[in-house]
């Protein structure tokens, strides 16, 4: 089968802003080439050895390459709305997007995805949590809950900075028992995190079909399909589910918009964790959130990216 393979040109900066914004259109991976990260392992900043590098890797390029692959007929419209989005963000300032030069050309056949799976390994997340790729063996240690992932499903795979401190955050919050709501939950990797961690009942939600489905699948990957419920919804506005942990790792424009929403699915006493923030934005969702009257408990940085911890 032939793909579309979009490359974008931005900057280390910019590029999991772009990154975040390809996943939205792809059923396949998404790839970052930051000659920077080369440049730390040769310094040895990564703790890994190199007995022998290709010389033009020790001068790095200006230019980040972000990729994407997209299905032939989908393609057009897809990277229309991926230009559209990234000339936004550009638009409203506060961080360099570099040239945002496109490039495509056409892939033949399924070896790419085998190229993309390579790249991935078990990431441990905070005390207990351990993401791992389906096609990867792993013995897990005592008290770690591993979360399996199965391959070409998007949304999520547990590198990125905002998924690794809702992790975090989720670790230290949730209670044997508890109900645990995603918004916007993706891969189902936070809901599904919550269940191995004791949740008794786990809501996902997300307004994209397939997000919806890669996130049923891979809770019946873990054997906890029983204890959660994914719906194909913005919110559950119109349900009476009170969650004792709140979870939205989406972007600061649609907390804002969702803040007046998401607290009545919080229960009193009960702890709402945000990610998806960057810099410039996070007073326009620390005020969204505060005039819920809610009480900021912890913000926390990991990259460019900003989480907060609120208790009702």
């Amino acid at each position: 089968m032939e793909y579309i393979e979009l490359t974008v040109h931005t900057t280390s900066e910019a590029s999991e802003l772009v990154a975040d914004v390809m996943w939205q259109y792809t059923e396949g991976g998404v790839a970052v080439s930051d000659a920077k990260d080369v440049v730390a392992l040769i310094k040895g900043e990564t703790g890994v050895y190199w007995d022998y590098i290709d010389e033009e890797l020790r001068s790095p390029r200006a230019d980040v390459l972000v990729k994407c692959f997209l299905r032939p007929e989908a393609a057009d419209a897809a990277i229309s709305s991926i230009r559209a989005q990234l000339l936004e963000m550009q638009a409203r300032g506060g961080m360099n997007f570099g040239s945002l030069e496109e490039t495509r050309r056409t892939i033949d056949g399924d070896d790419w995805i085998d190229v993309w799976k390579k790249h991935f390994r078990p990431i441990h997340v905070g005390a207990r949590v351990v993401v791992v790729p389906a096609w990867i063996g792993y013995t897990k240690e005592a008290d770690e809950v591993v979360v399996t992932l199965d391959s070409n499903m998007a949304f999520g795979t547990g590198e990125h900075e905002t998924t690794k401190m809702c992790l975090e955050a989720l670790q230290e919050a949730v209670r044997e028992g508890d109900v645990v709501i995603d918004v916007g939950c993706g891969s189902g990797i936070l809901g599904i995190a919550a269940a191995e961690l004791g949740a008794k009942t786990c809501y996902l939600t997300d307004i994209d079909p397939v997000a919806v489905e890669s996130a049923k699948h891979n809770a019946l990957k873990n054997g906890v399909s029983q204890k959660c419920v994914v719906a194909h919804s913005d919110l559950l506005e119109q349900s009476d589910v009170r969650g004792d942990v709140v979870l939205a790792n989406i972007t600061a424009e649609i907390l804002v918009r969702l803040a007046p929403s998401i607290p009545k699915n919080l229960k009193e006493g009960g702890t709402l964790i945000l990610s998806g923030i960057i810099a410039d934005r996070l007073p326009l969702v620390k005020e969204a959130f505060a005039a819920q009257g809610l009480t900021l408990l912890a913000v926390r940085n990991m990259g460019e990216w900003y989480a907060l911890v609120y208790r009702r």
